[in-house]
């Protein structure tokens, strides 16, 4: 099947799970309320969707990597310090921490500042090492974990239960003005990442091909890491923490369509995110019963995933 024949199936497929989220029971008497409940839901996975594909696919593009991913680099791990932090800080019912446009502003320049300081050591010295990058991003956001647990131990239990929700990824309690907030910046953030999808195309001839051919290498990695920041922050705050949701649809991306354009990946892998995110969740839902989580099997399966790229050794 040609590819834009693929993007019309992974189209119709999202279009059809949002459907069935926003019409199955709705009446002439509940559908204002019902209505209100699934739209912002809808829009939350569709918006995450599109943040999670797009900002792991170019981060590995910029890594020459098919395992790294923001999640995996820390940013996950770095958003629920910063918000374990502004509890401690603040207390857990003060407006500050119950403000929802403070902490996603306060996340959004916590990971930006992150990603500034993996740039600078992914460009120190003449040579560019991934295995540091790595490693400090691992570190990193071992760091952050180990730092965030600690804290949660010193909390009062009323604190910790304004940060458990954030704990773990959740699409049934989401922020409704949250979700229109972040959908002008997802717009920026994509328009801006799509407009630099031919030096993306570039990059895949490795950085020394890049550079002979006029692309300021440092500049585009810099634009990239800001980026995918600014986009894990929104994905994140409005669902949560999924750690191996990039590594997977990034990969099935890659194997469904073999173009080397980010012209056409980048649109693919916001289908494949958004119809992933939706038709397993109303699986979840419907079929299972709320019986489990969609971030539990996510992760079981991107686990599980990761550790066969590993043992493969396919990490490029």
């Amino acid at each position: 099947m040609h590819d834009n024949g693929k993007l019309m199936v992974l189209a119709i497929t999202a279009v059809i799970f949002s459907a069935l989220f926003l019409g199955i029971g709705l009446t002439a008497d509940n559908y204002q309320y019902f209505l209100s409940r699934r739209i912002p839901k809808v829009l939350a996975m569709i918006i995450a969707g599109i943040a999670i594909g797009q900002s792991s696919l170019a981060f590995q593009t910029i890594t020459h990597n098919r395992i790294l991913t923001p999640s995996i680099m820390g940013f996950d791990s770095l958003y629920l310090f910063t918000k374990v932090l502004v509890v401690v800080a603040f207390g857990g019912l003060s407006s500050i921490a119950m403000n929802s446009y403070f902490n996603f502003a306060g996340s959004v320049v916590a990971m930006l500042g992150f990603s500034a300081l993996l740039f600078g050591f992914y460009f120190r010295g003449e040579r560019q090492n991934l295995l540091v990058l790595l490693l400090l991003g691992v570190i990193l956001g071992q760091v952050f974990d180990s730092s965030s647990s600690f804290l949660i131990m010193l909390m009062d239990p009323n604190e910790f239960a304004s940060v458990q929700a954030s704990m773990f990824a959740s699409f049934n309690n989401i922020n409704v003005d949250l979700v229109y907030m972040s959908t002008p910046l997802l717009l920026l953030a994509s328009w801006r990442l799509y407009r630099l999808n031919r030096l993306l195309d570039v990059f895949w001839l490795d950085k020394d091909n890049a550079v002979s051919l006029g692309v300021d290498v440092k500049k585009v990695t810099l634009q990239i890491l800001m980026l995918s920041a600014v986009l894990i922050s929104i994905s994140t705050a409005l669902i949560g923490p999924l750690l191996f949701f990039g590594l997977l649809v990034t990969n099935l991306t890659r194997e469904i369509f073999k173009s080397y354009q980010h012209q056409v990946l980048l649109t693919a892998v916001s289908l494949v995110s958004v119809a992933s995110l939706l038709s397993g969740q109303w699986v979840v839902e419907n079929l299972f019963g709320f019986s489990t989580t969609l971030s539990v099997v996510i992760n079981f399966i991107g686990g599980v995933y990761f550790l066969t790229m590993l043992l493969r050794n396919k990490i490029v």
